[in-house]
């Protein structure tokens, strides 16, 4: 499995994933044209891509959706997400019930939803199976993490997780309150400490590949992020570059 991250954070986000001449994207959240771009420098051409998987329908997550249309890429989403979702054409679109568990087998490559928490109609998660060798967990924008994530991403080999902000940044910046609130609610994001706290109930030190994306420019470091995790995985008793690995996209 290769997986590159190709934008993360509020200026958009989007990922690759591919497995032989299988390629799919979660999220298309910057340009379409930065996408094409992107691909291309990973080794990747535009029109090998299989399928497009949305989180959400927030624009930092859609943006690029009209690369759909071009190369006549099909698009899956939750079912109530559509509603935000639009110039993606009609025989593309794929619904993803909502709050059930779907399978899309695309060649060695096999994508299940899970429920995320997050402002928007029908938000999830996915996971990326390859021929049950390798998981990958993709837990993008959600408020908090209940154990049927937890259920949904054991195992993951590859575990790409937001770690969006340190609370107390946030309750020192100038963002009005109602902004603030959102950020620290249950259907807002992640602080470093409940990504920590997720991935110290997943990592079995195993080697796995930790990926920490979707961090505030304002409201957090990289260092911090990266520190909290640490710090919660050694309570555990593994170390970071020996057990697991994990780094700050």
């Amino acid at each position: 499995m290769k997986i590159d991250i190709l934008a993360s954070g509020s200026g958009g986000n989007c990922i690759s994933v591919s497995s032989g001449s299988t390629v799919i994207l979660v999220d298309a959240g910057i340009a379409k044209t930065k996408i094409e771009k992107r691909l291309l420098e990973v080794g990747i051409r535009p029109d090998e891509i299989a399928a497009i998987f949305v989180t959400h329908a927030h624009a930092d997550h859609i943006k690029g959706l009209p690369l759909a249309n071009k190369y006549r890429i099909p698009v899956y989403a939750g079912e109530g997400e559509w509603r935000e979702i639009h110039g993606v054409d009609d025989e593309l679109r794929r619904n993803l019930e909502h709050n059930d568990c779907v399978t899309v087998s695309l060649d060695i490559l096999f994508v299940e939803n899970f429920r995320t928490y997050h402002d928007a109609f029908d938000p999830c998660g996915y996971t990326v199976e390859v021929n049950g060798d390798m998981k990958l967990s993709i837990c993008l924008d959600t408020g908090h993490v209940d154990s049927d994530m937890l259920e949904a991403m054991a195992d993951s080999t590859h575990i790409i997780i937001e770690a969006n902000h340190d609370p107390d940044l946030v309750e020192a910046s100038d963002y009005p309150d109602s902004v603030k609130t959102r950020i620290l609610s249950d259907i807002g994001h992640l602080s470093n400490q409940q990504t920590a706290d997720a991935l110290s109930r997943l990592i079995r030190g195993r080697g796995e590949r930790i990926y920490l994306t979707h961090l505030s420019k304002s409201n957090n470091m990289p260092e911090l992020a990266l520190a909290t995790v640490e710090a919660a995985l050694r309570r555990k008793g593994f170390v970071n570059g020996k057990h697991y690995f994990c780094e700050v996209v």
